[in-house]
């Protein structure tokens, strides 16, 4: 691992990039505002660009930062328990169900946190239907969950072509954003921060313990580690992270598929370091992403979602054709 030496200069790295992110989140839009003025409007509440920088310009940064570095994690923690760096947080069908939930509310004439709560609604749902599925009669195994997941997911998506079907010609523009990864309506919300927050602090008695079960479940026993009750408990948690992070942006890919193992190629499979490193990177490439999609094709915003594919795609590939599968 070319900087696994380095893991400490990466932490800093990625916390100044994560600054100037929001730096640059603050500063870009239909009204241009320098360096100088977004830091006096950041202090000074009574400053005219105030409004701008914290009312509309710092909500959604906020929102959209909360929501990467969430996804990155729940890829971290997938690619982990799968042993599979093409791992991605959406192989368990949980974004099916948010979609399916979120769409069914927008049908029903229902906006902000109605359409939210049904999308948390929705995920957990699909995540509850998998796991009793995937255990069957018997014991599950990783291939089983995953295949479970897929299928689940492609009967999710039927609904959701139905749901777009049937919908009002007034309400199908907004729907097929959400569907695409749209941040345009990310408001900062203190509960998925928390989570967040949470979800780290929980990991991080995890450390040694995901080192050892990244090496295999053979490996992990024989250090001592409770394999089945840790599998299930990140499993279930990455889920839980997945569709709080979709209730936020959408339903935005690839994110928590090239981040974890960009940054395991960094600096190698230590968790310890994995963890913080790859909430900061997924946080800044996700709200770097929404700028330059509100900003580039000015006033036209794009969904976040293309310009994450356009940038996940071809990693994909070049994981895929690297792994030899």
């Amino acid at each position: 691992m070319p900087f696994a030496e380095h893991r400490a200069a990466l932490l800093l790295l990625l916390v100044g990039l994560t600054g100037a992110g929001f730096l640059l989140a603050l500063g870009v839009g239909a009204l241009p505002l320098s360096v100088a003025t977004v830091w006096e409007a950041v202090w000074r509440p009574d400053h005219p660009a105030f409004p701008v920088v914290w009312g509309l310009r710092g909500a959604r940064a906020a929102a959209v930062w909360c929501a990467g570095a969430l996804l990155a994690l729940a890829g971290l923690l997938m690619q982990t328990l799968l042993r599979n760096p093409l791992a991605d947080p959406y192989v368990l069908g949980v974004s099916s169900g948010a979609a399916v939930g979120a769409l069914a509310a927008i049908v029903l004439g229902a906006a902000g946190l109605t359409v939210a709560a049904a999308a948390f609604a929705g995920a957990v749902v699909v995540m509850a239907l998998v796991f009793a599925l995937a255990r069957g009669a018997g014991p599950w195994s990783a291939t089983r969950l995953i295949l479970t997941g897929v299928i689940v997911a492609a009967g999710a998506s039927a609904v959701v072509a139905l749901l777009l079907t049937l919908a009002p010609e007034q309400r199908l523009h907004s729907m097929l954003f959400w569907l695409m990864g749209d941040a345009s309506g990310a408001a900062f919300s203190p509960w998925p921060m928390a989570t967040l927050i949470v979800a780290s602090l929980l990991l991080v008695p995890w450390g040694r313990d995901l080192n050892a079960l990244a090496y295999g479940e053979a490996t992990a026993q024989s250090v001592g580690v409770p394999v089945a009750q840790l599998r299930w408990g990140l499993y279930l948690l990455a889920s839980l992270l997945t569709a709080t992070a979709v209730t936020l942006v959408g339903s935005v890919g690839f994110v928590g598929l090239i981040v974890p193992h960009a940054v395991r190629i960094m600096i190698g499979n230590d968790h310890r370091w994995l963890i913080p490193c790859s909430i900061l990177a997924g946080g800044t490439l996700l709200m770097v992403a929404d700028t330059a999609a509100r900003t580039l094709w000015a006033p036209l915003q794009l969904p976040v979602g293309i310009v994450t594919a356009l940038l996940g795609v071809p990693f994909f590939l070049w994981l895929l054709a690297r792994a030899r599968i």
